[in-house]
C-alpha cells in the first residue's frame, strides 16, 4: 500500500513499514493546505496533529484508511470520511503515561512558581523572598474530570502525591475502571458542578465532544474556588476560554493548558492567544504525547493497525456505525479508551 505519515515518527517504525513492502511517503512537516497533492495516490493516510477536514477527504482519490496516531479524532473530519467509505481510527491508551506526567508538571509548576522563577534567574534577578510561597500538593484535593486510560494514570499520579483524588460519579463505568478507581482512592461525587466546589485542582481528560465543548464555561466557574488550578492536557475546545480569563481576573484562578481552542494545525506556527499571554497561565505547546516512550509506542501500534488493516481488520476504528466495511466479519472496532469513562 502507498502510505503518507504527515507528522513526525520514528525511524525505526518506518523502516518496518518499508520492509513490509509498502511505499512511504514521509512527509513530517506537511500542513493541511498542502494534503490534497500528497495524498494523491494514497491508501493511507497518518496523522498527529495535522487537521484532516472534509475539504481534504473529498479531494483524496484512493484513501481507504485515517490513522490518528494518538487518542483525539476532533481533527479529522469522520462523518466525511464515512460518507467517503473511509475509516477513521485512533491509537488509544499508548500515550496515556507521557500525558498524564505532562499533567502533574503542569499541577506542580503552578503550585511552585517554576516558569516565572525561571525567567526570573535567567535575566540574573534573584527573588527568593517571592519563589518561597507554595501551597504544596500534599493533602490538596485533586478532581479528575474523565476517568479514561489518561485520567485514571494522572489519579495514580496525583495520588502518589499523597493527594485527595476527586471524580464524578457516572453510570455504566465497567469494572476494569472501578477496581482502579478504589485501588487509587478515588472518592466520587454526584456532578461536576460539586466536583468544582470540592476540589482545589482540576484536570481534564475528556475528549472533544458535542457534549463536553466548553465544559468549563462561565457558569461552571462561578463555583471553583479562589485561587484554583485548572490543567487542561486535553482538547482546548473543553475550556470557554474568555470565561477563564475573567476567572483568572476575578477570583484568582490559574491554570496549566497544553492545547489552546485556536493553537496552529501544524507543528510550527504562529499562535495569538489572549489566554496563552496571561500571567496565570502557564502554558506548553500541545506536548502531552511527545515523550520518546510514547511515540515509539504509538507507532509500533500503527504499523500493527497497518498489517491488520492489509489483512482485512481495523482496528480501534471510531467511525465504524457508518463506515462501508470491506469484510465486515473481520472488523473490529475499539473505541477511544483514553476518553469520557
Amino acid at each position: 500500500m502507498r502510505i503518507l505519515v504527515a507528522d513526525a515518527f520514528p525511524d525505526a517504525s518506518l523502516s518496518e513499514l518499508t520492509e513490509r513492502a509498502h511505499d512511504c511517503a514521509y512527509e513530517p512537516d506537511t500542513t493541511t493546505e498542502q494534503l490534497p497533492d500528497k495524498l494523491a495516490g494514497c491508501d493511507v493516510l497518518v496523522v498527529r496533529s495535522t487537521k484532516v477536514p472534509a475539504s481534504v477527504l473529498e479531494e483524496a482519490d484512493t484513501l481507504r484508511l485515517v490513522i490518528r496516531a494518538g487518542s483525539g479524532t476532533n481533527t479529522i473530519d469522520c462523518d466525511t470520511a464515512a460518507q467517503r467509505g473511509i475509516y477513521v481510527c485512533n491509537v488509544p491508551g499508548r500515550n496515556a503515561l507521557a500525558v498524564a506526567e505532562l499533567a502533574c508538571a503542569l499541577m506542580l509548576a503552578l503550585d511552585r512558581n517554576i516558569a516565572d522563577s525561571v525567567t526570573d534567574l535567567r535575566a540574573g534577578r534573584w527573588d527568593k523572598k517571592r519563589y518561597s510561597r507554595a501551597q504544596g500538593i500534599f493533602g490538596r484535593r485533586v478532581g479528575v474530570v474523565g476517568l479514561g486510560q489518561i485520567g485514571l494514570a494522572f489519579a495514580e499520579r496525583a495520588a502518589a502525591f499523597g493527594t485527595q483524588v476527586h471524580a464524578v460519579a457516572k453510570p455504566g463505568r465497567d469494572q476494569e475502571t472501578l477496581d482502579r478507581a478504589r485501588a487509587i482512592g478515588i472518592s466520587f461525587v454526584d456532578t461536576l458542578e460539586e466536583l468544582a466546589r470540592t476540589c482545589d485542582v482540576l484536570s481534564l481528560h475528556v475528549p472533544a465532544a458535542e457534549d463536553t465543548r466548553q465544559l468549563i464555561d462561565r457558569d461552571l466557574l462561578t463555583h471553583v474556588q479562589p485561587g484554583t488550578l485548572i490543567v487542561n492536557t486535553s482538547r482546548g475546545e473543553l475550556v470557554d476560554e474568555d470565561a477563564l480569563i475573567e476567572a483568572m481576573e476575578t477570583k484568582g484562578v490559574r491554570a496549566g493548558l497544553d492545547v489552546f481552542a485556536d493553537e496552529p494545525g501544524a507543528s510550527t506556527g504562529s499562535i495569538d492567544s489572549q489566554l496563552a499571554k496571561h500571567p496565570n497561565v502557564y502554558g506548553t505547546h500541545h506536548i502531552g504525547a511527545s515523550t520518546e516512550q510514547a511515540q515509539q509506542a504509538v507507532a509500533d501500534e500503527v504499523v500493527r493497525m497497518i498489517d491488520t488493516f492489509e489483512s482485512g481488520r481495523v482496528l480501534h476504528c471510531v467511525n465504524l456505525d457508518t463506515a462501508l466495511p470491506v469484510q465486515p466479519d473481520r472488523i473490529t472496532s475499539s473505541l477511544d479508551s483514553g476518553g469520557v469513562s
